[in-house]
């Protein structure tokens, strides 16, 4: 018996409307978990990854062991740092999220030290000739001047974390990676190719969403330009 003509899913087309209305709540519910893994890890990450970058900034001896730890951990397999972590988080979405903090403290801390090294000097001097303490000096200062390489990192953090996210579904914990590892598995063309572009989407739109924040809180950037 031949699958009729107008069938997509039975005919296991890549491009199929039939599955995007009959899956809906199903891939709705991938969407919301990866958004959730890659918010949740990134947003962990930059918290952890500001003091790394102030205290590499600091004090110099800090530098290079900090940047030598967070880049060996970049190196690390995906499937081996998943296995590392296994004995502490289990078969559990924190494993996955742990994981992506990891990944992204390379990207972060490298760019947010980046950032702070570059502020001129000179603006130091003058911003302690006017009273200002460490803490102001950094919070009121350094930082704000540091934001856009700073930006620049978690960009490209975020959009790691997207395509990284996808290695949960070995945990059963990947967002749309389920779908491409489920699909994959039972060779669902609609379902791999659906959740695939799926993903580009998400990464392409949290860039421009955090493109959009770096211009808003960095204005003199768009005037230095002018």
């Amino acid at each position: 018996m031949t699958a009729p003509p107008d069938d997509c899913l039975a005919r296991n087309e890549w491009i199929c409307g039939e599955y995007l209305s009959t899956r809906r709540q199903i891939i709705l519910d991938a969407v919301l978990q990866h958004l959730e893994l890659t918010a949740g890890s990134v947003l962990i990450a930059l918290v952890i990854a500001v003091p790394l970058a102030v205290v590499a900034r600091r004090w110099a001896l800090a530098a290079g062991p900090v940047l030598a730890l967070t880049t060996i951990l970049y190196t690390i397999p995906s499937l081996a740092m998943f296995s590392l972590l296994l004995p502490v988080y289990g078969l559990s979405a924190s494993l996955v999220v742990a994981g992506l903090v990891l990944y992204s403290l390379t990207l972060l801390v490298r760019n947010i030290l980046a950032g702070l090294r570059a502020v001129p000097d000179d603006t130091r001097q003058a911003a302690r000739g006017m009273g200002y303490g460490p803490i102001r000096l950094l919070l009121t200062v350094e930082l704000p001047l540091a934001l856009p390489a700073a930006m620049a990192g978690l960009r490209i953090a975020t959009v790691s974390a997207v395509s990284l996210a996808t290695v949960g579904a070995i945990v059963g914990f990947g967002g749309l990676g389920n779908l491409i590892y489920a699909g994959m598995n039972t060779y669902f063309k609609a379902q791999v190719l659906t959740a695939s572009v799926l993903c580009v989407v998400i990464a392409v739109l949290a860039d421009l969403l955090l493109l959009g924040v770096q211009r808003i809180l960095t204005p003199w950037t768009r005037a230095a330009r002018a």
